[in-house]
Protein backbone atom coordinates (compact mmCIF):
# COMPACT_ATOMS: atom_id res chain seq x y z
CA UNK A 1 0.00 0.00 0.00
CA UNK A 2 2.77 2.41 0.92
CA UNK A 3 4.55 1.68 -2.35
CA UNK A 4 1.35 2.32 -4.29
CA UNK A 5 0.82 5.62 -2.51
CA UNK A 6 4.40 6.67 -3.16
CA UNK A 7 4.14 5.72 -6.85
CA UNK A 8 0.90 7.70 -7.17
CA UNK A 9 2.47 10.73 -5.50
CA UNK A 10 5.50 10.48 -7.80
CA UNK A 11 3.22 10.15 -10.82
CA UNK A 12 1.20 13.22 -9.80
CA UNK A 13 4.39 15.16 -9.13
CA UNK A 14 5.79 14.17 -12.53
CA UNK A 15 2.56 15.18 -14.27
CA UNK A 16 2.62 18.49 -12.42
CA UNK A 17 6.12 19.24 -13.69
CA UNK A 18 5.27 18.07 -17.21
CA UNK A 19 1.95 19.91 -17.43
CA UNK A 20 3.37 23.30 -18.62
CA UNK A 21 5.48 21.63 -21.31
CA UNK A 22 2.62 19.36 -22.40
CA UNK A 23 0.26 22.32 -22.56
CA UNK A 24 2.67 24.35 -24.67
CA UNK A 25 3.40 21.40 -26.96
CA UNK A 26 -0.31 20.71 -27.42
CA UNK A 27 -1.20 24.35 -28.00
CA UNK A 28 1.55 25.22 -30.48
CA UNK A 29 2.31 21.86 -32.16
CA UNK A 30 -0.13 19.01 -31.57
CA UNK A 31 -3.45 20.85 -32.01
CA UNK A 32 -2.31 22.91 -35.06
CA UNK A 33 -0.97 19.75 -36.73
CA UNK A 34 -4.26 17.97 -36.05
CA UNK A 35 -6.08 20.89 -37.67
CA UNK A 36 -3.74 20.67 -40.65
CA UNK A 37 -4.60 17.00 -41.10
CA UNK A 38 -8.30 17.91 -40.98
CA UNK A 39 -7.94 20.79 -43.48
CA UNK A 40 -5.95 18.60 -45.89
CA UNK A 41 -9.05 16.41 -46.35
CA UNK A 42 -11.49 19.32 -46.89
CA UNK A 43 -12.27 21.16 -50.11
CA UNK A 44 -12.54 24.40 -48.14
CA UNK A 45 -12.54 25.58 -44.53
CA UNK A 46 -15.30 23.57 -42.87
CA UNK A 47 -16.17 21.92 -46.17
CA UNK A 48 -16.82 18.34 -47.16
CA UNK A 49 -14.38 15.42 -47.23
CA UNK A 50 -12.20 15.10 -50.34
CA UNK A 51 -8.90 13.64 -51.55
CA UNK A 52 -8.51 16.14 -54.39
CA UNK A 53 -6.04 18.24 -52.35
CA UNK A 54 -3.50 15.43 -52.33
CA UNK A 55 -4.17 14.61 -55.99
CA UNK A 56 -3.59 18.22 -57.07
CA UNK A 57 -0.55 18.43 -54.82
CA UNK A 58 1.13 15.35 -56.27
CA UNK A 59 0.40 16.53 -59.83
CA UNK A 60 1.76 20.03 -59.14
CA UNK A 61 5.05 20.69 -60.94
CA UNK A 62 6.08 23.15 -58.21
CA UNK A 63 5.56 20.54 -55.49
CA UNK A 64 7.39 17.88 -57.50
CA UNK A 65 10.34 20.21 -57.98
CA UNK A 66 10.38 21.19 -54.30
CA UNK A 67 10.15 17.57 -53.11
CA UNK A 68 12.86 16.43 -55.53
CA UNK A 69 15.21 19.21 -54.45
CA UNK A 70 14.58 18.55 -50.76
CA UNK A 71 15.29 14.83 -50.95
CA UNK A 72 18.29 15.40 -53.23
CA UNK A 73 19.66 17.91 -50.74
CA UNK A 74 19.20 15.42 -47.89
CA UNK A 75 20.81 12.59 -49.87
CA UNK A 76 23.88 14.71 -50.67
CA UNK A 77 24.36 16.85 -47.55
CA UNK A 78 23.77 14.28 -44.80
CA UNK A 79 26.54 11.83 -45.86
CA UNK A 80 28.95 14.75 -46.31
CA UNK A 81 28.08 16.14 -42.88
CA UNK A 82 28.39 12.77 -41.12
CA UNK A 83 31.73 11.86 -42.74
CA UNK A 84 33.31 15.28 -42.14
CA UNK A 85 32.01 15.38 -38.54
CA UNK A 86 33.44 11.92 -37.83
CA UNK A 87 36.81 12.86 -39.33
CA UNK A 88 37.02 16.04 -37.26
CA UNK A 89 35.94 14.22 -34.09
CA UNK A 90 38.67 11.61 -34.63
CA UNK A 91 41.16 14.41 -35.16
CA UNK A 92 40.07 16.41 -32.12
CA UNK A 93 40.11 13.27 -29.98
CA UNK A 94 43.87 13.11 -30.50
CA UNK A 95 46.47 15.39 -28.97
CA UNK A 96 46.65 17.98 -31.72
CA UNK A 97 47.89 21.55 -31.54
CA UNK A 98 45.23 24.09 -30.46
CA UNK A 99 42.76 21.28 -29.79
CA UNK A 100 40.66 23.30 -27.31
CA UNK A 101 40.58 26.29 -29.67
CA UNK A 102 39.47 24.08 -32.54
CA UNK A 103 36.68 22.57 -30.42
CA UNK A 104 35.44 26.06 -29.60
CA UNK A 105 35.58 27.11 -33.26
CA UNK A 106 33.39 24.19 -34.38
CA UNK A 107 30.81 24.89 -31.65
CA UNK A 108 30.47 28.61 -32.42
CA UNK A 109 28.00 28.16 -35.34
CA UNK A 110 25.54 26.62 -32.86
CA UNK A 111 25.30 29.81 -30.80
CA UNK A 112 25.50 32.39 -33.59
CA UNK A 113 22.07 33.62 -34.85
CA UNK A 114 21.05 32.38 -38.28
CA UNK A 115 20.67 35.93 -39.62
CA UNK A 116 24.29 36.69 -38.75
CA UNK A 117 25.45 33.47 -40.39
CA UNK A 118 23.53 34.22 -43.57
CA UNK A 119 24.95 37.76 -43.68
CA UNK A 120 28.46 36.29 -43.76
CA UNK A 121 27.56 33.91 -46.58
CA UNK A 122 25.86 36.71 -48.52
CA UNK A 123 29.03 38.79 -48.30
CA UNK A 124 31.03 35.79 -49.47
CA UNK A 125 28.86 34.63 -52.40
CA UNK A 126 27.24 37.87 -53.59
CA UNK A 127 27.91 39.16 -57.11
CA UNK A 128 30.08 41.85 -55.54
CA UNK A 129 31.19 39.55 -52.73
CA UNK A 130 34.58 38.45 -51.51
CA UNK A 131 34.80 35.23 -53.50
CA UNK A 132 34.09 36.95 -56.82
CA UNK A 133 36.62 39.66 -55.96
CA UNK A 134 39.29 37.01 -55.40
CA UNK A 135 38.34 35.18 -58.60
CA UNK A 136 38.47 38.40 -60.62
CA UNK A 137 41.87 39.19 -59.14
CA UNK A 138 43.23 35.90 -60.52
CA UNK A 139 41.65 36.45 -63.95
CA UNK A 140 38.46 34.39 -63.60
CA UNK A 141 34.97 35.61 -64.48
CA UNK A 142 32.50 36.49 -61.75
CA UNK A 143 29.78 33.99 -60.91
CA UNK A 144 26.24 34.75 -59.80
CA UNK A 145 26.43 31.92 -57.28
CA UNK A 146 22.88 32.05 -55.92
CA UNK A 147 21.26 32.26 -59.37
CA UNK A 148 23.04 29.34 -60.99
CA UNK A 149 23.50 25.60 -60.48
CA UNK A 150 26.16 26.46 -57.90
CA UNK A 151 23.39 27.56 -55.52
CA UNK A 152 22.86 23.95 -54.38
CA UNK A 153 26.52 23.64 -53.42
CA UNK A 154 26.36 26.92 -51.48
CA UNK A 155 23.38 25.72 -49.44
CA UNK A 156 25.13 22.41 -48.74
CA UNK A 157 28.17 24.33 -47.47
CA UNK A 158 25.98 26.53 -45.25
CA UNK A 159 24.16 23.49 -43.86
CA UNK A 160 27.38 21.58 -43.13
CA UNK A 161 29.05 24.59 -41.52
CA UNK A 162 26.01 25.32 -39.36
CA UNK A 163 25.48 21.76 -38.08
CA UNK A 164 28.97 20.30 -37.96
CA UNK A 165 29.69 21.46 -34.40
CA UNK A 166 26.76 19.57 -32.85
CA UNK A 167 27.69 16.34 -34.63
CA UNK A 168 31.34 16.68 -33.61
CA UNK A 169 30.26 16.98 -29.96
CA UNK A 170 28.16 13.81 -30.25
CA UNK A 171 30.99 11.88 -31.89
CA UNK A 172 33.50 13.09 -29.29
CA UNK A 173 31.19 11.90 -26.52
CA UNK A 174 30.91 8.51 -28.22
CA UNK A 175 34.68 8.24 -28.70
CA UNK A 176 35.40 9.03 -25.08
CA UNK A 177 33.03 6.25 -23.98
CA UNK A 178 35.11 3.58 -25.75
CA UNK A 179 37.35 1.91 -23.12
CA UNK A 180 41.09 2.37 -23.67
CA UNK A 181 41.64 -1.30 -22.83
CA UNK A 182 40.27 -2.30 -26.24
CA UNK A 183 42.98 -0.33 -28.01
CA UNK A 184 45.67 -1.65 -25.65
CA UNK A 185 44.64 -5.24 -26.39
CA UNK A 186 44.61 -4.45 -30.12
CA UNK A 187 48.16 -3.05 -29.85
CA UNK A 188 49.33 -6.22 -28.08
CA UNK A 189 47.84 -8.30 -30.89
CA UNK A 190 49.59 -6.19 -33.50
CA UNK A 191 46.49 -4.57 -35.01
CA UNK A 192 47.14 -1.65 -37.36
CA UNK A 193 45.39 1.75 -37.41
CA UNK A 194 42.81 0.67 -40.00
CA UNK A 195 42.01 -2.53 -38.12
CA UNK A 196 41.48 -0.55 -34.90
CA UNK A 197 39.40 2.05 -36.75
CA UNK A 198 36.97 -0.44 -38.32
CA UNK A 199 37.15 -3.14 -35.68
CA UNK A 200 36.87 -0.99 -32.55
CA UNK A 201 36.15 2.69 -33.16
CA UNK A 202 33.44 2.50 -35.82
CA UNK A 203 31.90 -0.62 -34.27
CA UNK A 204 31.40 0.95 -30.85
CA UNK A 205 30.39 4.27 -32.43
CA UNK A 206 27.41 2.61 -34.12
CA UNK A 207 24.72 3.97 -31.71
CA UNK A 208 26.24 7.45 -31.87
CA UNK A 209 26.45 7.29 -35.66
CA UNK A 210 22.76 6.40 -35.97
CA UNK A 211 21.89 9.32 -33.66
CA UNK A 212 24.03 11.69 -35.73
CA UNK A 213 22.44 10.48 -38.98
CA UNK A 214 18.96 10.88 -37.49
CA UNK A 215 19.61 14.44 -36.27
CA UNK A 216 21.28 15.35 -39.56
CA UNK A 217 18.31 14.10 -41.59
CA UNK A 218 15.84 16.03 -39.43
CA UNK A 219 17.96 19.20 -39.62
CA UNK A 220 18.22 18.88 -43.41
CA UNK A 221 14.45 19.42 -43.61
CA UNK A 222 14.87 22.68 -41.68
CA UNK A 223 17.33 24.39 -44.01
CA UNK A 224 14.60 26.78 -45.20
CA UNK A 225 15.72 29.65 -42.96
CA UNK A 226 19.18 29.80 -44.47
CA UNK A 227 17.92 29.39 -48.03
CA UNK A 228 15.18 31.99 -47.59
CA UNK A 229 17.51 34.59 -46.09
CA UNK A 230 20.21 34.01 -48.71
CA UNK A 231 18.05 33.73 -51.87
CA UNK A 232 14.58 35.02 -50.96
CA UNK A 233 11.11 33.51 -51.35
CA UNK A 234 11.62 32.53 -55.01
CA UNK A 235 15.20 31.24 -55.28
CA UNK A 236 16.89 29.41 -58.13
CA UNK A 237 15.10 26.22 -59.16
CA UNK A 238 17.99 24.17 -57.79
CA UNK A 239 17.29 25.26 -54.19
CA UNK A 240 13.51 25.57 -54.27
CA UNK A 241 12.63 23.41 -51.24
CA UNK A 242 9.41 22.06 -49.73
CA UNK A 243 9.44 24.84 -47.16
CA UNK A 244 9.46 27.41 -49.98
CA UNK A 245 6.44 25.76 -51.52
CA UNK A 246 4.54 25.71 -48.22
CA UNK A 247 5.53 29.28 -47.42
CA UNK A 248 4.26 30.50 -50.80
CA UNK A 249 1.00 28.54 -50.44
CA UNK A 250 0.52 30.05 -46.99
CA UNK A 251 1.06 33.58 -48.32
CA UNK A 252 -1.58 32.93 -50.98
CA UNK A 253 -3.89 31.58 -48.21
CA UNK A 254 -4.21 28.19 -49.91
CA UNK A 255 -4.60 26.45 -46.55
CA UNK A 256 -5.69 23.13 -48.03
CA UNK A 257 -2.56 22.74 -50.15
CA UNK A 258 -0.14 23.86 -47.46
CA UNK A 259 -1.82 21.48 -45.00
CA UNK A 260 -1.56 18.59 -47.46
CA UNK A 261 2.13 19.37 -48.10
CA UNK A 262 2.81 19.54 -44.35
CA UNK A 263 1.12 16.16 -43.77
CA UNK A 264 3.06 14.50 -46.60
CA UNK A 265 6.32 15.98 -45.33
CA UNK A 266 5.60 14.74 -41.81
CA UNK A 267 4.81 11.26 -43.16
CA UNK A 268 8.05 11.17 -45.13
CA UNK A 269 10.09 12.24 -42.11
CA UNK A 270 8.32 9.64 -39.96
CA UNK A 271 9.07 6.98 -42.56
CA UNK A 272 12.76 7.92 -42.68
CA UNK A 273 13.00 7.85 -38.88
CA UNK A 274 11.30 4.43 -38.79
CA UNK A 275 13.74 3.06 -41.39
CA UNK A 276 16.72 4.41 -39.42
CA UNK A 277 15.52 2.91 -36.14
CA UNK A 278 14.72 -0.38 -37.85
CA UNK A 279 18.18 -0.46 -39.42
CA UNK A 280 19.81 0.30 -36.07
CA UNK A 281 17.86 -2.50 -34.38
CA UNK A 282 18.86 -5.02 -37.06
CA UNK A 283 22.49 -3.95 -36.93
CA UNK A 284 22.57 -4.04 -33.12
CA UNK A 285 21.09 -7.55 -33.03
CA UNK A 286 23.67 -8.63 -35.59
CA UNK A 287 26.49 -7.19 -33.49
CA UNK A 288 25.23 -8.96 -30.38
Amino acid sequence: MKLQRLSRKELLAALGFLAPSLAGFSLFYLIPFGQSILYSFQDRMGGSFTLSNYKELLLSSSFQKAASNTFSFTAVSVPILVVVSLFLALLLNQRVFFRNWLRTAYVLPLVVPVASIVLVWQILFDWNGSLNAVMEHFGYNRQDWMKSEWAGLVIVLVYVWKNIGYNVILFLAGLQNIPDQYYEIADLEGAGPLRKLFGITLTYLTPTTFLVVLMSVLNSFKVFRETFLVAGAYPHDRIYMLQHYMNNMFLSLDIQKVSSAAVLMALCMTGLVFVLFRTERIFRSYME
